[in-house]
């Protein structure tokens, strides 16, 4: 006779989950005859449909989705994955459960794969929400005025759509893990039939005994050495911007073109020892760090938080004792607060404030967790291998009587040598990707630094042996000082690998131009490469140049199309939907 297995009460599930479990083994082995074959049937479990909806820019907001799917399905949601952008294929009046994630740009903007998700839930056709369960998870920057904007706007218009709000919305900073997971766990226990999580089983592939060797990642960034730091201006440029290569070897990363490189940076000792003395402290005094343990203060400065921008928790705490500060905090001058910190950091506030006092331990309190910087990687792995290349914009200016440095920016180009490593991940970008037929030719956009992928893209068409055509259009402000890899592009150009180039060069004559006005004069030709199934690239600035160079593409397709305003907008529209339009903005 065969025995029904069961959950032993020692079992790692609590009592809820072990009655689900016995109950599915049960009706598992109550079909296995006595001659030990198989169960006739599976009996059907009880599960609870769930759609998880993503807003991504650069693929955080689209790997939690993933994520939630994945952890919602062990505990009994039939969970599935929609790009926001694919919202028109969902029959929304069918739907019981939604999760939504997503992160916000620029001034408050949704994500670009959001935008007609935000545009249909402004419609009458978006009243088929209501009666939907839901919750959102927000990724911002709390650094930005417009924290969190896209995910709020689009919870409170759910909620005003009469959609039934199962768990409050979570607005994540960009230190996102720990607020992430926990809204995750109460999302779906609020979803679940087992009302909890099934833990998993730990699957080793390792063989006993031996130690599994940990991945690198953000949590766990690999120690790389930097190869090289040139510079890439001319003598006598206004412009700092440096070439950086940096190993992968022993790495076990890989990347492809399009995504980013995720840099953990250190902050300038000048600064550290400036504001030790701020506080009065002589930077021995053990503080805790996130993460748990403790440190010494001044290593903590150095390389475990934030010390450049003042968080609002440490403006509330200074503006008990600095009058005008206190007078800023008030929520109708928050405009005023805006301008007035432009230039300042900590220290000035410190400095401004010299009777606040502090303990090492609640200073470190009010400040936010050293944040990594992500940079659009400017290489291929084809064509440079075991290799990453950055090219990147030395930050470095004067304001109040004090030097301010870029802290990522001034790491990687004074304080990297041969005794100091660079904490590295990839981070993948599915949203930034040359089409999979070579023969499709592209058209790139990148003023300044948002060169980098593209120089990146020409590498691996090239290595990759496509055909199909490249056009770069490149700004920046004088063509003798600041035209990044013209030693590569002009080569490029001459041999055919790159089908054209266009450049605008804003201070090369008194009527400054960019980027954008090379589209409109290239309307045309631009017209034409769309015709011919052209995918649009963008990279660089999301508040003015991705703004314009939108608004040029509109024109362009208006005018030298044929259709209007209103088809310019419905082609462009179809454009981002079959992914020919994709923009890396920052």
């Amino acid at each position: 006779m065969q025995h029904t297995p069961f959950i032993p009460e020692n079992s790692p599930f609590n009592a809820t989950q072990r009655i689900w479990l016995n109950g599915y083994l049960a009706g598992l082995f109550a079909g296995v005859g006595a001659t030990g074959g198989s169960a006739v049937a599976e009996p059907a479990r009880h599960t609870v449909p769930l759609t998880v909806l993503f807003g991504s820019q650069t693929g955080t907001a689209e790997r939690l989705a993933k994520r939630v799917a994945n952890e919602g399905r062990p505990r009994g949601c039939d969970a599935r994955v929609v790009d926001a952008a694919a919202h028109v294929s969902v029959d929304w009046s069918q739907e019981k459960n939604l999760l939504i994630v997503t992160s916000t740009y620029g001034d408050g903007e949704m994500p670009d794969n959001a935008q007609d998700f935000w545009n249909w839930l402004q419609t009458d056709a978006a009243k088929s929400l209501a009666g939907v369960s839901f919750s959102v998870l927000a990724l911002g920057d709390t650094n930005y005025a417009e924290f969190c904007a896209a995910g709020r706007k689009i919870d409170e218009r759910l909620e005003q759509l009469g959609a039934r709000r199962i768990h409050p919305r979570v607005d994540c900073d960009v230190d996102y893990e720990a607020s992430a997971k926990a809204w995750i766990d109460a999302a779906l226990g609020a979803l679940s039939p087992m009302n909890g999580a099934a833990p998993k089983p730990e699957i080793s592939e390792v063989a006993p005994g031996a130690s599994r060797p940990a991945a690198y990642s953000k949590a766990n960034p690999f120690p790389a050495r930097l190869l090289t730091n040139r510079r890439l201006n001319g003598d006598g440029s206004e412009k700092e911007t440096r070439h950086f290569e940096i190993s992968l070897e022993g790495s076990g990363l890989a990347y492809e073109a399009g995504d980013a490189l995720g840099v953990i940076p250190s902050n300038c000792p000048a600064l550290v020892e400036d504001l030790l003395a701020a506080l009065g402290c002589d930077g021995e005094e053990a503080v805790p760090v996130p993460g748990g343990g403790e440190l010494p203060l001044r290593k903590a400065l150095t390389t475990a938080y934030d010390i450049a921008r003042p968080t609002s928790e440490l403006m509330q705490r200074l503006g008990a004792q600095n009058a005008p500060l206190r007078e800023l905090l008030a929520p109708e001058r928050k405009d005023e607060l805006k301008k007035w910190l432009w230039g300042r950091e900590i220290i000035d506030l410190l400095l401004g404030t010299p009777d606040a006092r502090f303990t090492p331990a609640e200073f470190v309190a009010l400040l936010k967790k050293m944040a990594p910087r992500l940079y659009s990687i400017s290489s291929s792995p084809k064509a440079h291998a075991g290799q990453v290349h950055l090219t990147i914009n030395v930050v470095r200016h004067q304001s109040y009587g004090r030097s301010r440095k870029g802290v990522c920016s001034t790491f990687l180009a004074d304080r990297v040598g041969a005794e100091t490593s660079v904490p590295v991940f990839v981070q993948t970008s599915h949203g930034f990707r040359l089409p999979a037929n070579g023969d499709t030719p592209v058209i790139m956009i990148g003023p300044g630094t948002g060169v980098a992928p593209f120089r990146a893209f020409l590498h691996e068409r090239r290595a990759t042996g496509a055909k199909g055509r490249n056009w770069l259009v490149f700004g920046e402000q004088r063509s003798t000082l600041d035209f990044y890899y013209r030693d590569e592009l002009e080569p490029m150009l001459a041999d055919g690998h790159l089908t054209r180039l266009d450049t605008a060069f804003s201070r090369d004559q008194v009527e400054k131009i960019y980027v954008q006005h090379r589209l409109v004069e290239r309307a045309a030709d631009l017209w034409s490469w769309l015709q011919d199934g052209a995918h649009v690239y963008v990279c660089g600035d999301a508040s003015r140049m991705a703004k314009d160079v939108d608004a040029a593409l509109h024109s362009a397709v208006a005018t030298a199309g044929g259709l209007g305003p209103d088809g310019a907008v419905e082609f462009v529209k179809k454009l981002k939907a079959d992914k020919r339009y994709q923009r890396d903005v920052y």
